[in-house]
């Protein structure tokens, strides 16, 4: 429903689309909304095989680099050999740390899985925590880029690439983006695009609409947990470089102590507060953050200590070097065409991505590449947008607002009047959108959170549509 903040789906399910004045849903919308409860339906196993295939991708990367690493001593080469398998390698990883972005997107919306407890421990264990983040912190920043989505003063990934030096002016040319594209090359602009995005998914910010102003807590439990993630290895390489292998497992079981106890004892309010609730406290998030690493540093270190190999070494080059480079290059190669050159509008502010796998799973992990659906209803599970996609299509309104973008830098079809345009096609100026467009606040986007203060959020959507007009 153009130009209102009422959503044009019904908060039940039972229609696609309301008539512009309110009115009764269409017989046939009845049918559709059975079909969207069926697809928003969720389940505690099918996410176990999408997680266990990122793992596996992982594990034969690294397995087969270190393999040949082997083999180039073994045949007495020079190092300079390992360099192409190690930036394959440092590709795939970076790829595959973007996969697990996709799993706490997935727990985020609480869609990875039906049980709510069940899907915060897997989010946070198998995806948030290996790559230095948390469920519940993200959790704040992306329901508000999906409720004031495009909003510059609402949406956090809007504030997180205009102050990462990252935001684009649109539309762009072709040139421009590559241009674009070749400054990230240098890795200062990704390690400040990552550094800001640490401390949003860490600290969050002042304006966002979730974040319980009179209670944002203290930094010192932040920086107890950066203190910990840096001075734990730390200590621990240095020891074992000294012959010191038993002092390196005491010296990260006595900071480990320290660290739980800590946060054991930690008043509760000394920790940031939201206007959405948790599912698991934060002192047990943030314990159960320093026991993940702790397990991770200890195995490291009787690998290293047992002489299997250089395992700290590897750790720093496979799989923090992709963190810092190939992760949010592939982060930022998706957040400026998700929403990049669009509007507020309900079906104009993201598109569909028809890309070739190696992009996809880069890319738009877990479902990314549905995006315009996903924004639809954000509470189907990624495996379900392409089916949500051809039911929505339906809808007249959908069919001609929502844009099917095909292949990221080249189609594989021909002139650009036979087919889909390209992503980078799709931020230029034939696509811009038109001033004074229509505005949108997502408010079902909160569908199975637990809101405490509900009234706080609706002077923030009150707000938004006004500042939008």
């Amino acid at each position: 429903m153009a130009g209102n903040a009422r959503s044009s789906m019904a908060d039940a399910g039972l229609t696609i689309r309301e008539t512009a004045t309110g009115g009764e849903a269409r017989p046939r919308g009845v049918r559709r909304g059975d079909a969207i409860r069926e697809l928003k339906k969720r389940d505690n196993y099918t996410n176990f095989r999408h997680i266990a295939f990122v793992y596996l991708v992982i594990a034969a990367s690294i397995g087969l680099t270190i393999w040949s690493y082997g083999a180039v001593a073994d045949a007495g080469l020079g190092w300079w050999w390992n360099i192409p398998m190690t930036l394959l390698c440092i590709a795939v990883v970076g790829a595959s740390q973007h996969q697990f972005g996709g799993v706490i997107h997935e727990g985020t919306h609480f869609i990875l899985f039906e049980n709510k407890t069940l899907n915060e421990l897997v989010s946070d264990w198998l995806g948030g925590f290996p790559i230095y983040t948390s469920t519940f912190q993200y959790r704040l920043h992306h329901l508000a880029h999906h409720q004031f989505i495009n909003d510059p003063l609402r949406d956090p990934d809007w504030a997180q690439l205009n102050e990462s030096g990252h935001d684009l002016d649109f539309p762009i040319t072709h040139f421009e983006m590559l241009k674009e594209l070749g400054k990230q090359l240098w890795l200062p602009n990704l390690f400040r695009y990552m550094i800001v995005r640490a401390r949003y998914s860490a600290l969050g910010t002042d304006n966002n609409p979730y974040m319980d102003r009179e209670r944002k807590g203290e930094r010192l439990p932040t920086l107890m947990g950066v203190i910990y993630a840096v001075s734990a290895p730390a200590a621990a390489i240095t020891l074992i470089k000294l012959g010191h292998g038993a002092w390196a497992f005491a010296a990260l079981g006595a900071m480990t102590a320290a660290a739980v106890a800590y946060f054991y004892f930690l008043d509760e309010e000394k920790l940031p507060h939201a206007h959405v609730e948790t599912v698991i406290s934060h002192r047990t998030t943030n314990i159960s953050r320093i026991l993940f690493m702790a397990i991770l540093y200890s195995a490291l270190t009787g690998i290293e200590v047992a002489g299997w190999g250089p395992a700290w070494a590897y750790f720093g080059l496979l799989w923090i070097l992709p963190l810092f480079t190939a992760f949010p290059l592939f982060m930022i190669m998706r957040q400026w065409v998700q929403h990049g050159n669009a509007d507020r509008g309900r079906y104009t502010n993201t598109r569909v991505f028809l890309v070739n796998p190696f992009i996809r799973y880069a890319v738009f992990p877990f479902g990314m590449d549905y995006h315009l659906p996903h924004h639809v209803f954000a509470s189907v599970p990624h495996y379900k947008l392409k089916g949500l996609h051809e039911l929505l299509l339906q809808d007249p309104e959908y069919r001609e607002k929502g844009i099917v973008v095909e292949g990221y830098f080249n189609s594989p079809h021909g002139k650009v009047e036979d087919r889909h345009p390209t992503v980078i096609e799709v931020l230029g100026e034939k696509y811009a959108p038109e001033p004074g467009g229509n505005v949108y606040v997502d408010t079902d986007t909160l569908e199975y959170a637990k809101v405490s203060d509900a009234d706080a959020i609706a002077r923030e959507n009150e707000a938004s549509l006004r500042d939008g007009k």
